[in-house]
């Protein structure tokens, strides 16, 4: 009798261990890391005059390739152009975000941001290779779904970029972001893509992110349309 119980009560544990070993991977999945996810993006910079050009951004995130919405980004500042190689900017971005993977209770259904920023970029070139230095402050006002919070943000970008001839080129860069109270690492992106210069206002580009958080990687890949036009009046032919 004694043998039976024992076997039984072994037998409840062991199926217990299995169920754990088979929903641990599960749970591991439900914030979409193992997932393949993607970044539509628009980018834009219209020069109004000599020192002015207005920065205007969209950007649509999602956890798989084209569902299971993510993100919003809506991003737009004034941008005083210094020199050719240093441009100061004062913007906006609104930004709204379904932090859940799969629906659950542990998190709001929604993120709103409303955010202020101040950026200073600068370039320089090394042979064919042409950098750009963005760094960028950032005030963070945050409603999760009722209660609220305020954080603040510093954030460096390294890009590189190296033509390919007239219309193709490689583009990489590595931002880091470090929150400015507790935690003080948000998290890393590392980006490769190629582009194409398709006229003097208009490019594209293809590529692969890998945003990494504290114990978590998220890979994405993006597609980015790159808009300029020059909006300066031109002066009249006599």
């Amino acid at each position: 009798m004694f043998r039976i119980k024992f076997l039984a009560a072994t037998g409840r544990i062991l199926g217990l261990l299995l169920f754990c070993l088979i929903l641990n991977p599960l749970q591991a999945q439900d914030n979409g890391e193992d997932e393949l996810g993607a970044w539509y993006m628009y980018f834009g910079t219209n020069r109004v005059s000599e020192r002015w050009s207005i920065h205007s951004e969209a950007q649509f995130r999602f956890y798989d390739l084209a569902s299971n919405f993510n993100q919003l980004l809506l991003r737009t500042g004034a941008n005083y152009h210094i020199s050719d190689r240093a441009i100061a900017t004062l913007g906006y971005a609104y930004i709204w975000t379904d932090p859940t993977f799969e629906d659950g209770p542990a998190l709001p259904d929604r993120i709103a941001e409303h955010r202020i920023f101040q950026q200073f970029l600068l370039y320089n070139q090394v042979g064919r290779f042409r950098f750009e230095h963005r760094y960028r402050l950032e005030q963070r006002f945050l409603d999760f779904d009722g209660p609220t919070d305020t954080q603040h943000r510093a954030r460096y970008r390294l890009q590189v970029t190296y033509p390919l001839g007239d219309t193709y080129f490689l583009n990489a860069y590595d931002e880091v972001f470090i929150n400015l109270q507790e935690p003080l690492f948000g998290q890393n992106r590392l980006y490769l893509a190629l582009g194409a210069r398709l006229s003097p206002a208009l490019s594209l580009q293809a590529g692969y992110l890998l945003n990494s958080f504290t114990g978590a990687d998220y890979h994405r890949l993006q597609l980015g349309v790159f808009f300029n036009p020059d909006l300066r009046k031109k002066p009249s032919q006599p």
